[in-house]
């Protein structure tokens, strides 16, 4: 009997029922972390799939390696696919770690349930393989298996995230909506983390260069930095992190 037969056959025991919860914000999903410090976590998204997902915002990581700022960066299969030299890059920089953002982007649920037109992984082996086949890739190419899992869109079934516990893997959610997938001005990007609290996690989206995150990412770090706060990796206060009851 396999690993992944075993895993597979330990996630069954756990769906039993219809799941009672769909949304970003479900039972098990990390959305802050507790801190006596001024502490924000920065979180970045990559989630590819077309030319346009696929891009990188250089201008948005060369700024926080050239002022030393630490962030978790979820990539996608995808993304990978199309940047493997960036990705290489990313991966050696000890400023970052790498989160897992799916295989193909899907929101993870064990029935199926959809969102924004995506349709979610529809059973508990779907989920394992959106988790697993991204953490395996990811693993292959670093050495490393990643902790942090985010999901395509963010969204869970709590069912799916009891079977990603059960795989040892964090789902990461956020407490700020830093750029709203990408599509926020520069200003309102700046505004919501220049508010934010120590604690926060913060997610924003490094695929997209045209939009105004990178902007808002310089301005609002900066205030934060003026502020005494320092920015950490999820995995710096892997102890701290508050999962939603």
């Amino acid at each position: 009997m396999t690993k992944y037969t075993i895993l597979l056959l330990l996630s069954l025991s756990l769906w039993s029922g219809e799941p009672k919860q769909w949304g970003e914000n479900v039972t098990g999903v990390v959305t802050t972390f507790t801190s006596d410090n001024k502490e924000v976590a920065l979180t970045f998204d990559a989630c590819g799939g077309s030319a346009k997902s696929s891009q990188f915002d250089d201008r948005l990581i060369s700024f926080l390696i050239e002022n030393h700022i630490p962030a978790t960066l979820f990539i996608n299969s995808r993304w990978i696919h199309s940047n493997p030299d960036i990705f290489a890059r990313l991966a050696s920089n000890p400023l970052f770690e790498i989160g897992n953002h799916g295989t193909a982007h899907r929101p993870l649920s064990v029935e199926g349930k959809s969102i924004y037109n995506i349709a979610g992984t529809a059973s508990v082996e779907e989920v394992l393989h959106e988790i697993n086949d991204n953490g395996s890739l990811i693993e292959k190419l670093t050495g490393k298996r990643p902790r942090f899992f985010r999901s395509g869109t963010a969204y869970y079934d709590e069912q799916a995230v009891a079977v990603a516990h059960e795989n040892g893997v964090e789902i990461a959610g956020f407490s700020i909506l830093g750029d709203a997938g990408a599509t926020l001005g520069s200003q309102e990007v700046a505004h919501r983390i220049a508010n934010a609290k120590s604690g926060d996690i913060i997610i924003m989206h490094m695929n997209h260069p045209e939009s105004g995150t990178g902007e808002g990412v310089m301005e609002g770090v900066n205030k934060l930095k003026e502020e005494g706060f320092r920015f950490i990796r999820l995995s710096d206060v892997k102890n701290r992190l508050q999962r939603l009851p």
